[in-house]
C-alpha cells in the first residue's frame, strides 16, 4: 500500500480573509521582466502565493489584534514598554531590553557599540545586514560555520554549529583583542534554516570565556532553534520551549531580534542583553538613530503585539505546526526528486539551484534565474540566496560564488494552507521536469550596498 503524505492540521481557524488572484501567464511574463527579473521588485498585486520572506509576513492572532487596542501612545514612559520588557524577561531570560523598529535597527546599534576599525566578528555563517552592519564601522565578519553545513545533502542535525577549530585559528591569527565579539545565528539562513545545538551553545560559551570574548545572538528564529533541540538533542525531549530558550540565552552577553519572524508581528525588534555595559551604550544611542528608550522607534500598539507574539510563538502547538507546514512542502519536493537543502528548515524549504540547472554558469546567476522561472510559472514568489547576495570581495571587488547557490521558499507564519503548499509544489515539480530550457541571466544594474534587494536583470537566449 502506499503511504499518502498527511499535511499538518492547522492549530487556528479563519476569521478574515484577503482575496487573492493568479495572474495571467501574459502577465506574469511582462510583470518579471519590468521587475528586472528581481522577484523583490515586482508589484505586491503581482504575486498569487508570496514566499519572498518570513519578515513581517505573518497573520497576528485575536490576542494580538486585541492588544493593538490597548496601545498606550505616550512619547516617554508607555506602559507597552514595559509589557514587552517583562514577556523578553519571561521567555528569554533577559533583564534589559532596548527597543527599535525591527532587527535592522538593533543590529546598528549593537555593532556600533561593539566593533572598532580592523576587528572581526566571527560568526556561524553570514547575514547580508549582519556582514553589512559589521563592515560600517569597520570590521569584517568571518564565517566560522561547520563544513557540514557547505553540503546541502548533509543530514547533520545541526548544520548551524560554530566549527571551535575554526574560531581558535581566527583567535591565534588575530589575537583576541582584535574580535569584537563572537555572533551566533539561530536557525542559519544562509544555510537552510539549520539550527544549533545546545551542546555547541555551552561548549562556545566555554571557549569564550577563557579569551573574555562577548557572545551576541542573531535571536530572530531562535524559537524554531529551540524546536529543533527539543526534537533532536537528547535529554531535551520534554522539555518546554521557554526553558531550552532561557538556558541557550543564558551562554549569550546579548542578543538582536527582528520581531518580525518568532514574534508573528509586521514591524518591530529590539536588542536584549545581560550586559549593562551594552545595555547603557545601545540606550545613549536608541535615542539618536530610533527614539526614546521607551518606544525605539515603534508604537506603543506595536509593543503590545511583539510582546504578546514572542509568548505565543514560543508554544510547542504552534511551533509542531509551523515546522510540520514547511516540511511538508520539502518532503513534496523530495519525493519528486527535486534537489532541496536537507535536512528541511525551520522557517523555509532552499531549492539547490546549481543541481536544479546544471546546464548555467555561475556567472549566470542560477538561484536568481530560477527565482524568475518559478514566479513565471505560477506568480510564487520566492528569492535567491547565492553570489547575487553574497555581494563581491571587499578588498578585490571580484564576485564571491558561495557554495551554497539557493532559492528560498520561504513561508510565513500562519498565512497560507497547504492547499498553497501543494500548488506551490506542483509548479516547481512541473518546471524541473522542464529545467533545461530556462535560460540564464546577465546583471545590467547593480547598487554599491545590498544589492540583491534592487538589482536588474536581463535574460540571455539559449
Amino acid at each position: 500500500m502506499i503511504e499518502i503524505m498527511q499535511p499538518p492540521v492547522e492549530p487556528f481557524k479563519i476569521k478574515v480573509v484577503e482575496p487573492v488572484i493568479i495572474p495571467s501567464e501574459e502577465r506574469r511574463k511582462e510583470a518579471i521582466r519590468e521587475a528586472g527579473f528581481n522577484t523583490f521588485l515586482l508589484l505586491s498585486e503581482d504575486v498569487f502565493i508570496d514566499l519572498l520572506t518570513d519578515s513581517g509576513t505573518s497573520a497576528m492572532s485575536d490576542n494580538q489584534w486585541a492588544g493593538m487596542m490597548m496601545g498606550d501612545e505616550a512619547y516617554a514612559g508607555s506602559k507597552n514598554f514595559y509589557h514587552l520588557e517583562q514577556a523578553i524577561e519571561d521567555v528569554l531570560g533577559f533583564k534589559y531590553v532596548v527597543p527599535t523598529h525591527q532587527g535592522r535597527g538593533a543590529e546598528h546599534l549593537m555593532f556600533q557599540h561593539l566593533v572598532k576599525p580592523g576587528q572581526i566578528v566571527p560568526r556561524n555563517m553570514y547575514f547580508t545586514t549582519s556582514k553589512l552592519h559589521v563592515e560600517i564601522p569597520g570590521g569584517k565578519m568571518v564565517d566560522t560555520i561547520i563544513d557540514e553545513a557547505h553540503d546541502p545533502d548533509n543530514l547533520h542535525p545541526f548544520k548551524g554549529n560554530m566549527d571551535l577549530n575554526k574560531l581558535q585559528e581566527y583567535v591565534d591569527d588575530y589575537g583576541p583583542e582584535k574580535i569584537a565579539c563572537v555572533s551566533v545565528e539561530m536557525n542559519v539562513n544562509m544555510a537552510g534554516g539549520q539550527p544549533v545545538s545546545m551542546e555547541n551553545l555551552r561548549n562556545l560559551r566555554e571557549f569564550c570565556n577563557k579569551y573574555n570574548l562577548k557572545i551576541i545572538y542573531d535571536a530572530t528564529r531562535s524559537s524554531e532553534n529551540a524546536y529543533f533541540i527539543r526534537e533532536r538533542e537528547k535529554g531535551y525531549e520534554n522539555t518546554p520551549i521557554i526553558d531550552i530558550l532561557k538556558e541557550m540565552m543564558s551562554y549569550a552577553d546579548g542578543c538582536i531580534h527582528s520581531s518580525k519572524k518568532d514574534c508573528l508581528v509586521n514591524i518591530g525588534g529590539f536588542l536584549a542583553t545581560h550586559d549593562k555595559e551594552i545595555f547603557e551604550g545601545a540606550r545613549n544611542m536608541v535615542v539618536v538613530y530610533e527614539g526614546l528608550h521607551t518606544y525605539g522607534g515603534m508604537a506603543g500598539r506595536d509593543m503590545e503585539a511583539v510582546a504578546r507574539g514572542l509568548r505565543e510563538g514560543a508554544q510547542y502547538e504552534y511551533l509542531n505546526y509551523r515546522i510540520n507546514q514547511v516540511r511538508y512542502l520539502g518532503e513534496l519536493l523530495k519525493e519528486a526528486n527535486v534537489p532541496i537543502v536537507k535536512p528541511i528548515g525551520g522557517h523555509a524549504v532552499f531549492l539547490d539551484a546549481l543541481k536544479f540547472l546544471p546546464h548555467l554558469e555561475r556567472e549566470q546567476w542560477p538561484a536568481q534565474t530560477l527565482a524568475g522561472a518559478i514566479y513565471e510559472d505560477s506568480a510564487v514568489r520566492s528569492m535567491e540566496r547565492g553570489a547575487v547576495s553574497k555581494g563581491r570581495d571587499k578588498e578585490t571587488g571580484e564576485n564571491v560564488f558561495p557554495a551554497l547557490e539557493l532559492v528560498r521558499l520561504t513561508i510565513p507564519r500562519r498565512v497560507y494552507t497547504n492547499t498553497h503548499i501543494e500548488y506551490t509544489a506542483g509548479s516547481i515539480i512541473s518546471l524541473y521536469e522542464k529545467r533545461d530550457t530556462i535560460p540564464g541571466l546577465k546583471m545590467v544594474y547593480e547598487p554599491k550596498y545590498l544589492r540583491f534587494f534592487q538589482s536588474r536583470f536581463e535574460q540571455i537566449e539559449l
